[in-house]
């Protein structure tokens, strides 16, 4: 696990200060080790964090030739395998690094190297017979990479501040990705909230080739980019799924627990991080550690006593911390700068307390149960999705939708106060029936029913034009960010059942799953010098659940039906039995205490004087309004994009 930058350039010239002030930037992603290379055209360089092959495991990593120089931020889970194939072959290791499998395996196969992968990685590998740079990105988008691209010249590094810090580009806001950033609560890939800077998508290699000459009137780079992966293209699969998914889940817990270091699980009392933490403890040659975060006052939201009873259950030594509100309020401004992209979620203090907390006890890599609620059908919200886009393409067919067919009266699904209060503002379901028609009406025919289900995104769709200067509002150029979940190509989905759960399935990972639950993991564990695995999300395990509902479509089930019928057995019947659970914090508490804090930076703040937002809406957020039913409010939001602007702008 590292961190990685570099500069490539069809001019001449060392580069190298450049790329130490990048590396410099990204030590907490790898306090152990140092390494860099360097010629006329390139300059790269990494920060090791040791996880596999700790005396010998440094970059840059070669071939038997030396002809090829890989640095690479990752772990390649079926090394062992690849190794012992590769050896066969008469190939030569210099180490026993997870990663040097990746120089050998180009040498066989060029690109397709990458279909042969499995584990998260983005990496830079120099070919130097070839004169070409080859970028890649692991197929679920685990680990980042960041690119700016100008004349002649390609930077690249593994966070957005590093990036910065090259001197190649200068801290300005992109409009599109700053709207979407408030309708969405990050800002969707490959956007970047800085103009000129991308990220290289998931699933996709990036190959930079030098000109044959070089020299004033020399040719640029020559820039070729395309995906290797795609979610939806995995073929379908017919057979028993508590079955198959049962094998490929003891499969990859079986590799993902590769480590020359101790190996802990972040455990919440839910479903997810029990399954991760089972198949852990069943696997692992040595012993899992589990890791809690609680909150003050031992409410609702705190989870260490379910988490407890689960680490006695599998007789695993079991750590807690209590976060309590004046630590969050105190962390908040560089929890903001850790995150490394403006990402609006609460929760953030909580993960990485755990994170701290595992490397305080001296476990540098963690599991965590992201992935489970994405892939099978554990947000409510995202089956809505399919049977609103469903009901939307039906009527379509129809000839049309007509308030009748959305009016429904619906009983509370639960007598208590939360839900009570939810059922009376929807007046029993005639407001979203109405909202829903109105939306379906106004909507182009190939967009999906999907983000503008969320009461946030709806908020920032109604308000956020107000907040807007006119200046900001002329420079969005009538972009909309609900342009994010048209069909496009995926014309099927309007037919297939199956086709429109696999669509909606592949959007729900690019966007929250990958912007706000992958990113927001790697950047927080990595602030605190710890490797997160996410099992869940193993690329084989994503296409046999994709494939499975190419066959036989599943969002009617009950949620995580298959996940728990898979885990019949391994975990005990009152774990599956309890709800969905999560690092959940009590949301309101801190908010308000965030906003008395840091209020009022929004008046004449950064986003004020830089002509987002006008300083009539700056007052108006620095209240710390926090309307019914929302989530993640527009005040929120735009308060931890103020100190992500101070942080990074400074």
């Amino acid at each position: 696990m590292c961190g990685i930058a570099g500069i490539i350039s069809q001019s001449s010239g060392d580069r190298s200060a450049e790329v130490d002030r990048m590396v410099e930037v990204l030590v907490h992603r790898g306090p152990d080790g140092v390494g860099s290379y360097g010629n006329e055209h390139i300059n790269f360089g990494m920060r090791r964090l040791s996880i596999i092959d700790l005396a010998g495991g440094d970059q840059p990593l070669f071939n038997e030739d030396r002809s090829l120089v890989l640095i690479a931020n990752g772990e390649i889970y079926n090394y062992v395998e690849l190794r012992r194939e590769l050896i066969e072959r008469g190939h030569h290791f210099r180490t026993n690094s997870d990663c040097e499998v990746i120089v050998h395996l180009y040498e066989d196969y060029q690109q397709g190297c990458l279909e042969r992968l499995r584990g998260m990685f983005a990496f830079a590998l120099w070919d130097e017979k070839r004169r070409t740079l080859l970028l890649a990105r692991d197929r679920m988008g685990e680990k980042p990479l960041y690119l700016f691209e100008s004349e002649g010249e390609l930077v690249f590094s593994s966070e957005l501040k590093s990036i910065l810090r090259s001197g190649h580009i200068r801290f300005q806001l992109d409009p599109q990705a700053i709207d979407s950033y408030f309708h969405y609560g990050y800002v969707p890939e490959p956007q970047t909230p800085l103009r000129g800077v991308r990220k290289l998508p998931a699933g996709h290699c990036l190959t930079v080739r030098l000109a044959e000459r070089s020299g004033v009137d020399a040719p640029g780079l020559r820039i070729e980019e395309r995906p290797y992966w795609r979610i939806e293209d995995a073929p379908p699969v017919v057979g028993a799924p508590a079955e198959l998914i049962g094998a490929e889940l003891e499969t990859i817990s079986r590799m993902i627990v590769r480590a020359d270091v101790p190996v802990g699980v972040a455990l919440s009392g839910g479903l997810d991080s029990s399954v991760v933490a089972a198949l852990a403890n069943r696997a692992s040659p040595g012993t899992i550690t589990a890791f809690t975060v609680g909150y003050e006052g031992h409410g609702r939201n705190d989870e260490r006593g379910l988490a407890r009873e689960f680490a006695d259950h599998l007789q695993i030594p079991h750590h807690e911390i209590v976060l309590r509100t004046a630590e969050v309020v105190a962390g908040f401004p560089e929890l903001t700068a850790w995150q490394d992209d403006p990402i609006a979620d609460i929760a953030g203090s909580g993960y990485l307390a755990v994170m701290r907390l595992a490397r305080e006890h001296g476990v540098p890599v963690i599991l965590q149960g992201h992935g489970g609620d994405e892939l099978c059908w554990g947000y409510h919200w995202a089956r809505q999705a399919v049977h609103q886009s469903r009901r939307k393409f039906e009527l379509l067919a129809q000839g049309g939708p007509a308030l009748t067919d959305y009016l429904t009266i619906y009983p509370p699904a639960r007598y208590n106060r939360g839900t009570l209060l939810r059922w009376l503002f929807d007046l029993g379901g005639i407001r979203s029936s109405i909202d829903h028609y109105h939306r379906d009406r106004s909507s182009p025919a190939d967009r999906l029913v999907f983000y503008d289900l969320s009461p946030d995104f709806r908020v920032a769709q109604r308000e956020m034009d107000r907040y807007y200067t006119r200046p900001f509002l002329e420079s969005l150029a009538a972009t909309d960010p609900a342009d994010l979940f048209s069909l496009g190509t995926s014309s099927a989905a309007r037919h297939d059942e199956a086709a429109l759960e696999v669509e909606i399935t592949r959007l729900l990972c690019a966007t929250y799953l990958m912007e706000n639950g992958i990113a927001q993991g790697d950047r927080l564990s990595m602030a605190s010098s710890v490797e997160l695995r996410l099992p869940l999300i193993d690329y084989r395990l994503v296409e046999l659940l994709i494939g499975l509902r190419k066959s036989q479509p599943d969002a009617g089930l009950e949620p995580k039906q298959w996940l728990r019928e898979a885990m019949t057995g391994i975990l005990p019947p009152w774990v599956m039995a309890r709800p969905k659970r999560g690092f959940t914090p009590p949301v309101r508490q801190w908010h308000q205490a965030l906003f008395n804090a840091y209020g009022d930076q929004l008046q004449n703040g950064y986003l004020v004087q830089s002509g987002i937002i006008s300083p009539a809406a700056g007052t108006e957020l620095a209240g710390g309004d926090f309307p019914f039913g929302v989530t993640a409010p527009l005040s929120f939001k735009a308060l931890v994009l103020e100190l992500w602007c101070r942080n990074f702008q400074a």
